[in-house]
């Protein structure tokens, strides 16, 4: 903010300078004005006193009457008449209503008439200022209102990321229907109650599983203890009797059962989905979803020199979550990009009963046929991440995706092409 203001001062300082030095410009105009008269009067009697000089047969001769000479009007537009005397009188000197001056060549007085082309220049001074006034004050308008609507705004809310990402989670959101920032208000708002529901969530999780596992390592003790007194029974021969021995050797096993019951138990919790995915499923346009994908990475392939192909395609009506899909293929290109050679990137389009099939395939696919089905497993990584960085989620999530749009996602790998396939529902 204060930065901007500095902004605001000097643009009003250069403001100010701009129309001194115009009020400058145009009063020293207004005073050199005027003067070019004298310079063609200056010039009409050096014409004529070279011409009386050079010729002087052509002298006038001694008359005593006032008499007009010609002269070249468009040399000397601001002269408007000369009229020569060897024997000036009062009316010559005197008379005659318009500007003049007198001037002696030689034996002969020349009345020179003129007009000055000095005007009133206050109506263009006047246009000037009021022309760099509204400039001004538009400018500086502008400046206020980007500053009220923008700047504060953005001042606001500059803080709220580097809450978020410090886990406070009930930073406080104004309401904004600023055309600029009310779309982002409303979702740094979304996002702020996103993450504060699956904080929620995971601490639900955790302390379920929590729960869970201390409750089973509690009843694991039970047939744990049982089978440690039965294993000590047997070992000291307390039990003689050969039916009391299977007896025992039985309940020894039905102990066994029931931690191993205890300990699927815990492993299906270790299994459980622990990814809130959340779908919202509608109808859109393919074209809506190919069009956010090309507008980005046509120009990002571009710039990693990777030969980037889309090919042409029907418009069609889709079922599940625009969004959703847009990640999908976010998530299989960026992998394309991380784990290909990049020669080339296509996208190509197919049918399939009632289901439109996109696939994206990329060149320098270097996965074992026994790698190939677990690819869309949690956490798994393959023998191509080499020392990219990654967390094995990515194609996991694009499979819950596409099973909670009812749609699927699946691999090939043929001649070192790494195919995947998005297979979306039509609507």
């Amino acid at each position: 903010m204060k930065t901007f203001n500095k902004i605001i001062l000097i643009t009003l300082s250069a403001i100010i300078l701009i129309i001194g030095l115009a009020n400058f410009a145009l009063a020293r105009q207004s005073k050199t004005m005027g003067r070019e008269y004298r310079v063609q009067i200056e010039r009409l009697c050096r014409e004529l006193s070279e011409g009386t000089d050079k010729h002087p047969e052509q002298a006038p001769s001694e008359n005593e009457h006032p008499e007009n000479i010609d002269f070249d009007y468009e040399i000397y537009p601001l002269i408007q008449a000369v009229i020569k005397s060897d024997s000036p009188d009062a009316d010559f000197l005197q008379g005659g209503n318009a500007d003049y001056v007198i001037r002696k060549i030689g034996e002969t007085f020349y009345r020179i008439e003129y007009v000055s082309e000095q005007t009133d220049n206050s109506a263009y001074l006047w246009a000037t200022n009021i022309s760099l006034g509204v400039m001004a004050v538009f400018i500086l308008a502008l400046l206020l209102y980007l500053r009220k609507h923008l700047i504060r705004r953005f001042e606001l809310l500059r803080d709220v990321p580097y809450q978020l990402s410090k886990g406070n989670l009930t930073v406080p959101l104004q309401e904004n229907r600023s055309r600029f920032f009310g779309r982002f208000v409303w979702g740094m708002d979304l996002l702020r109650e996103k993450l504060e529901q699956q904080k929620i969530e995971e601490l639900q999780l955790q302390k379920e599983k929590k729960t869970l596992i201390l409750s089973l390592s509690h009843d694991i003790k039970t047939p744990l203890s049982a089978i440690k007194l039965y294993a000590k029974a047997l070992s000291k021969g307390l039990y003689e009797d050969k039916e009391k021995q299977l007896e025992i050797a039985e309940n020894i096993n039905v102990k066994t059962n029931e931690i191993e019951n205890y300990i699927s138990q815990i492993m299906k919790a270790s299994k459980e989905d622990f990814l809130s995915l959340e779908v919202n499923n509608r109808e859109f346009y393919l074209s809506e979803v190919i069009n956010e994908i090309e507008a980005y990475y046509a120009d990002k392939l571009k710039l990693l020199s990777i030969d980037f192909t889309l090919s042409d395609y029907t418009n069609c009506l889709l079922a599940g979550d625009k969004e959703r899909m847009v990640e999908v293929l976010q998530n299989v290109l960026e992998n394309a990009v991380k784990y290909g050679d990049g020669r080339f990137i296509k996208i190509n389009f197919s049918d399939e009963e009632n289901c439109r099939l996109i696939t994206i395939s990329n060149s320098g696919c270097t996965l074992s046929d026994n790698e190939l089905p677990h690819i869309f497993d949690s956490f798994w990584r393959g023998s191509n991440t080499g020392n990219n960085s990654g967390s094995g989620l990515g194609l996991y999530i694009c499979r819950q995706l596409m099973n909670k749009m009812n749609g699927d996602i699946f691999a090939r790998c043929e001649n070192e092409i790494m195919m995947v396939t998005v297979v979306c529902k039509k609507a």
